[in-house]
């Protein structure tokens, strides 16, 4: 693909761009182990190299590489380096740059491998965009394209200054609208001006007097942090606007401009952008890289790519990996985030100033103009400033990206190209990451989530430059070298493999030899197999369970004494449930009481090495789930078990390759007793020794394989050394970390088992194990094949329990006896004693200075370091010692407002207690003037029952009077004859019916003297009723006043004594209902 090996193109948005100045933002900090190499490998004996030649060279000890080369190869072990990456022809010497090991590589005949090409695209998709949205037919009094003289630039006139306000945050777009929207709204003098846009980044944006062209104000593109315009639609679309800031201040300004010619705001953006680029020359569309050499630098970049989908509770979240066919699983119709982290591995550190565009496009081997930019959410170094982090927003409901939006089929997957272009301080030239992954659209229902599974996609980039000469470079320019060409590890890979012959598939091997174990699963891809990965099953038998149940158990009985059937058990593997327990017990860690307590001590204390320690933490077994998490619980106790070491050991302190063997210790223990095991590993195994004296007894580690190998495989041996292919270039990971940094963990933990149960002479067995099995392949590459293969196939073809379990039992059946190595190791030591004999004493003078300055170097890095560290510590310091003062500040005036309410709330006590003594009164008062009332009322009705009683008894009286009365009348009508005959018993009158004419006189006079004394009673029986109702009536009254009277007092109460008169007025209520 074109585009992989390119500088990519600058991708722009087209109503903001940003740019990340890293003078005012990113710290760089300096690590005093990355110091840059200072021979550039021009001298093959100050860069330790060996030349062999056509024919082959004898068996010599320098073949197993210099002192220099061993201390640089423990970079190895966390870099992955392959020392043949930089190999181009049949006369060039390969090595790795900047303190990898180099070697020579023999003359071979071959395909040379195609050279590098650049490509840099000068208007790209984004690019043309802009130029499509620019205004074409603009006035000529606009004049875009008159030029500022002695600068390239394009002025704009016809342009309003609104002025200029202060904001917090440079690089938003939200606050910046917004203060466009206030100062347009708000601005009362406008100023006529005309702006100069420079056409390069070293250039300075100018504000010119339009009649006058005199210059009003400048502001360099690298204080410039952020352009926007107003959204069409608005009252602001007529606007533009830029951020900057002042130098070494933390205060950012805006300042906004009106322009009276819409359409040209675009024009101005897309001249902001283009300032923005760090390439002001035009570069052909395609220049061929020249040749390597060996004084071009290259610098390596690891690039990482995360997708977070959201998971409906408002995060994000990691989408997972298949675990076969390492493919992005995504759910369709999800919103989600792409995360780039970009971390420089090798050679001096560049800055990376800012992030133009981050690009996605479905499919693979796209073009320039198929990408499409994603909206950027954030950019800049991560906490630990090791790593540039830029992510975008990704919405695949988008028509672009529908063939990503749609379920693929289970047997299938897809690929999608992303891309980021960062413009780096000391590159002339934007530089393009291009990323291929696979992904895999599943159903919303299918189960994402994979133990053990890595969550992420890296590649290798390898960035040839060249440094610039002083009279290439631009003024004011902070540029030291240009692009000579951008490579993946993939295309690497894959460019040697089409240089390289195939490897051929062997015909017939030895019945002896054993054949190279079948791995089904997928080893087409060129990625190795990272650090932590394999699952180790807890299941076991339940034979074998209580067979090393026994065992144990007489082993705790007598720890002093190993059991004899111990080293049978071990060599079939100890049960994943046991290891914690049986290696604590094979390392003698059952009495580490004295180590527990001070590791405890240890970790409190600072290290020296605590900046390496904590980047090869971040690298450690970036695979498993425990380690993966940056400042998760297994980062943290990894940190503290390498941080105490290297305390604890002052010699040989902390060394790469140490965070992998601790970090196989913490999945079976607590780090207390991890990091005994380590101490005892280190010192009672011999491991530290490897690391002394300029690595001797690892070089001797080197010969003793070697002869090993012209012992028992002399073809395999004989082939390696036509190649020139040496023990140190394939088993320095293999003896320094004890297979534990690239193998499997179910491999891993079975060499553990067998390391602690016979010794460190365990990792000789393996070895010629590992060559035996892939013999038949090795004898078929060539010398970048082979390394291909150590560092790939190997470790990946033992993922499989299976292949894993019959390596180790090959290795098992090996006897290599200490006799045999005692042997090779004198012959070592005697050919090294005539090495240094032979050895002229300038020679090995010269050697000793040049160590001594490269100690003396590294001593001087580390200075530097401590002594930035120290003066950033001040600074840390001063500003907790500012914030303090602050906090003081705010904490005295806050007390003296505490006071001042204390003040206030005493007097307002003050009042409340005169109030209450006031009510308290007038609640008296009120109170006896109702209990005079009570009394009064009380009085009344007492009378008024009185007259009521009087009255009852008069009429009781005269009830009495008048029925005596009418009781004597009935008497005297029954004595009379006449009046009998006229009324009957109950004193109605009968008629008769023979009436005598004669006494009708009589009877008329006493009828009607009998009405008159009726008549009378009955008025003198009304009258009485009469007055039983007006009495009544004033008892009515007299109540109504006694209510009247009750309802004042209650109104005269206040609210805080309403229970005391409410039950007052209750009880003389219920009193005065008894009364009545």
């Amino acid at each position: 693909m074109d585009d992989k090996a390119s500088v990519g193109k600058i991708s722009v948005s087209s109503d903001s761009v940003s740019t990340l100045n890293s003078e005012d933002f990113v710290l760089v900090s300096r690590l005093g182990d990355e110091t840059p190499s200072t021979n550039n490998g021009s001298d093959d004996e100050k860069t330790g190299l060996k030349v062999i030649s056509e024919e082959g060279v004898s068996f010599k000890i320098v073949g197993n590489g210099s002192e220099q080369q061993l201390q640089q190869e423990l970079e190895d072990v966390l870099m992955d380096p392959s020392v043949t990456e930089l190999v181009d022809g049949p006369d060039h010497l390969g090595g790795v740059e900047h303190g990898y090991p180099t070697t020579a590589v023999p003359p071979r005949s071959g395909p040379v491998p195609p050279k590098l090409e650049i490509v840099l695209p000068i208007q790209g998709a984004q690019e043309s965009e802009l130029n499509e949205r620019s205004y074409r037919d603009e006035p000529s009094d606009l004049s875009p394209g008159t030029p500022v003289p002695d600068e390239d630039s394009v002025v704009f006139s016809k342009l309003t200054y609104l002025g200029c306000a202060s904001v917090n945050a440079p690089r938003s777009e939200v606050e910046a609208l917004r203060m466009v929207s206030i100062l347009r709204s708000q601005c009362q003098m406008p100023l006529d001006v005309s702006l100069s846009v420079p056409g390069v980044s070293e250039g300075t944006v100018r504000l010119l007097d339009p009649q006058t062209s005199t210059e009003i104000a400048n502001y360099p593109i690298y204080k410039i942090l952020f352009c926007v315009r107003g959204h069409d639609g608005t009252p602001e679309s007529d606007c533009i606007a830029f951020t900057e800031s002042h130098y070494n201040s933390e205060i950012f300004r805006i300042h906004v401009f009106r322009c009276e010619i819409q359409e040209a705001v675009s024009r101005i953006l897309y001249s902001f952008a283009t300032a923005f680029r760090r390439s002001a020359n035009k570069a052909p569309l395609a220049a061929k890289a020249p040749p390597l050499t060996p004084d071009s630098d290259v610098f390596t970049f690891t690039v990482s790519l995360e997708i977070k989908e959201d998971d409906g509770k408002g995060t994000f979240s990691a989408v997972s990996k298949d675990k076969d066919r390492q493919s992005f699983k995504l759910r369709p119709g999800m919103d989600k985030k792409i995360v780039i982290y970009v971390q420089q591995t090798s050679n001096k550190e560049l800055a990376i100033e800012r992030c133009f565009g981050l690009l996605l496009s479905p499919g693979k081997n796209v073009k320039n103009s198929d990408m499409h930019l994603l909206d950027l959410e954030s950019m800049g170094k991560s906490s630990d400033g090791k790593s540039y982090i830029i992510t975008g927003r990704w919405n695949p409901n988008t028509p672009q990206f529908h063939a990503v939006n749609e379920e693929t089929p289970k047997d299938k997957f897809m690929y999608m190209t992303t891309a980021v272009d960062l413009v780096i301080t000391e590159v002339e030239e934007p530089v393009r990451f291009l990323l291929e992954t696979r992904v895999r659209v599943c159903s919303p229902n299918e189960r994402l989530f994979w133990p053990f599974s890595k969550r992420s996609y890296t590649e290798s980039f390898y960035l040839k430059l060249r440094p610039m000469e002083n009279t290439e470079r631009k003024s004011n320019s902070d540029t030291l070298y240009e692009v000579v060409s951008l490579e993946s590890e993939t295309e690497r890979e894959r460019r040697k493999t089409t240089a390289s012959p195939g490897i051929l598939s062997s015909g017939s091997h030895s019945s002896m030899v054993p054949s190279p174990p079948e791995d089904d699963e997928e080893e087409d891809n060129d990625e190795p197999l990272l650090s932590g990965s394999g699952d180790v099953s807890k299941e076991c038998g339940e034979k074998i369970l209580e067979t090393w149940g026994d065992l144990l158990s007489k082993w705790h009985l007598n720890l002093a004494v190993r059991p004899k059937q111990l080293p049978a058990l071990v060599r079939n593997g100890v049960p994943e449930a046991l290891r914690g327990e049986v290696w604590q017990l094979l390392a003698g860690c059952h009495n580490n009481d004295h180590l527990v307590e001070e590791y405890r001590t240890l970790i409190t204390k600072e290290s020296p090495q605590d900046s390496a320690i904590t980047r090869d933490i971040n690298r450690t077994f970036p695979a498993h789930d425990y380690f993966k998490d940056t400042g998760g619980d297994g980062q943290d106790s990894l940190y503290k078990i390498c941080k105490a070491y290297s305390v604890y050991d002052e010699e040989i302190g902390y060394c790469q390759g140490q965070s992998f063997l601790a970090a196989v210790l913490l999945l079976h223990m607590p780090e207390e007793q991890a990091f005994s095991v380590l101490v005892k590993i280190m010192f009672e195994y011999g491991l530290r020794e490897l690391f002394k004296q300029n690595f001797e007894d690892l070089h001797c580690k080197f010969f003793q394989l070697e002869r090993l190998m012209q012992e028992c495989i002399p073809d395999l041996y004989a082939h390696f050394l036509d190649l020139g292919l040496e023990a140190h270039m394939y088993a320095s990971q293999w003896f320094l970390t004890l297979f534990t940094a690239k193998f499997p963990l179910y491999m891993v933990f079975h060499i553990i088992d067998l390391l602690l149960c016979e010794g460190i002479s365990v990792i000789f067995n393996v070895a010629l194990a590992l060559l035996k099995t892939s013999k038949d392949d090795l004898l078929q590459t060539d010398f970048e094949g082979a390394l291909k293969f150590f560092r790939v196939p190997v470790p990946k073809r033992y993922r499989s329990e299976e292949n894993a379990k019959k390596l180790m039992e090959l290795a098992c059946s090996m006897k290599i006896s200490q006799k045999k190595l005692k042997k090779y190791e004198k012959e070592y030591h005697t050919i090294r004693e005539q090495q240094e004999q032979q050895e002229a004493p300038i020679e090995r003078y010269e050697r000793e200075n040049r160590r001594l300055q490269e100690a003396n170097m590294r001593l001087e890095q580390e200075n530097d370091d401590l002594a930035h560290e120290l003066v950033s510590s001040k600074i840390a310091l001063r500003k907790d010692l500012d914030n303090a003062e602050e906090k003081s500040d705010a904490l005295n005036k806050e007390l003296l407002i505490t006071k001042q309410k204390l003040v206030e709330s005493e007097d307002e006590k003050r009042r409340l207690e005169e109030e209450s003594a006031q009510l308290k009164e007038m609640c008296r008062r009120e109170l006896d003037k109702s209990e005079s009332e009570i009394k009064k009322n009380g009085s009344i009705i007492g009378e008024y029952k009185q007259i009521c009683s009087q009255l009852s008894e008069r009429l009781e009286k005269q009830q009495t009077a008048n029925r005596g009365e009418l009781e004597k009348i009935r008497m005297k009508v029954e004595g009379c004859e006449k009046c009998s005959i006229l009324f009957s018993k109950e004193g109605r009158l009968k008629v008769v019916s023979a009436r005598k004419e004669g006494s009708e006189e009589d009877t008329d006079e006493e009828k009607e003297a009998l009405k008159n004394q009726l008549r009378e009673m009955e008025l003198e029986l009304a009258q009485t009723k009469l007055q039983l109702v007006e009495a009544e009536c004033k008892i009515q009254d007299l109540e109504h006043h006694l209510g009247l009277a009750l309802n004042e007092v209650q109104a005269a109460k206040k609210t805080w004594f309403n229970r005391t008169l409410s039950s007052i007025k209750t009880v003389t209520g219920a009193q005065g209902k008894e009364s009545v």
